[in-house]
């Protein structure tokens, strides 16, 4: 990423029983400005937002992490579930900003990232100005929304949503196969990730399973039930949202701007004709969303 700085921010880890006490977060920085966080997604590093974030450095300051659990960042062990919470994974986020002199951002996440976003922007609405999110639904709606046999797009969900041992040991059987799947049917331009970008993510992933697959379990377990308490407690994000997403609805059968909507009062949601890999195969795109939302 031509004109940003590599650097290794080590924030306070999560707390609770087994949780890391500090946190290292490979992290991207560039630009001068507002800033702007943007959190990656799977199976990908920093490296994904290697043209957005090169464009928004023209007037914003950005900062591009490494999530824990993947990349050049910090992989701690997760022994009782909580670890990788998207709850304590947007609080590395948080701190993170602080620590490079930022109280206040814009996030933008895609995927496990937008994830991360969602929960940042819902549990730190006084730090979180603006949020997007790409391609994904809270988590709550994903599982609701995984019925019969179309939600075998999902599989890899229910995989990792299995007890530890198995999905590690599976995965770790043949992890470029594994990894590599989705690196390609989720592509419609497979141009938009280079040979050698693919290898980075391929070869971060291959060091990352069991932490890529807590991250996923995660999400079957103490990231739904934060999401469904909060959305008992009525509590909302209070901030301009913008979603960008391709028409999963159309083939899950859902209306994925309703359940947006229904988190987020003030939304732009745009469905895109786009691979789930977006800001590589359609970075102009994303960056014209993402400065819409600024201007906001």
């Amino acid at each position: 990423m031509p004109g940003f700085e590599q650097l290794c921010v080590t924030v306070a880890g999560s707390p609770g029983p087994g949780g890391p006490e500090r946190v290292a977060l490979h992290t991207a920085v560039g630009g001068g400005g507002p800033a702007i966080v943007l959190l990656h997604g799977f199976p990908q590093t920093h490296l994904m937002w290697r043209h957005v974030a090169t464009a928004l450095a023209a007037d914003h300051t950005v900062l591009c992490p490494d999530l824990r659990g993947y990349g050049a960042s910090d992989k701690p062990a997760d022994p009782d579930g909580t670890v990788y919470s998207k709850r304590a994974m947007a609080a590395d986020v948080v701190a993170l900003a602080r620590e490079l002199g930022h109280e206040r951002f814009a996030l933008v996440g895609h995927d496990r990232g937008a994830l991360v976003a969602f929960r940042a922007g819902l549990d730190h609405p006084d730090a979180v100005t603006r949020l997007a999110c790409l391609d994904v639904l809270p988590t709550a709606d994903t599982w609701e929304v995984m019925r019969g046999v179309t939600a075998a797009v999902g599989f890899h969900l229910f995989l990792m949503a299995q007890p530890p041992g198995l999905p590690e040991r599976l995965i770790g059987a043949a992890p470029d196969d594994f990894f590599g799947h989705f690196l390609d049917a989720w592509t419609v331009d497979p141009r938009s990730i280079p040979a050698d970008v693919r290898a980075a993510y391929l070869e971060a992933c291959r060091g990352a399973v069991p932490s890529v697959v807590a991250d996923y379990r995660a999400s079957a377990g103490i990231d739904l039930e934060h999401d469904l308490a909060d959305r008992a407690a009525g509590n909302r994000l209070r901030m301009p949202v913008t979603v960008l997403q391709q028409d999963w609805g159309a083939a899950l059968g859902y209306d994925a701007a309703a359940l947006w909507r229904a988190w987020a009062p003030d939304l732009r949601h745009v469905t895109l004709d786009r691979g789930h890999f977006m800001a590589e195969e359609a970075p102009e795109e994303v960056v014209g969303a993402i400065r819409e939302l600024m201007a906001r």
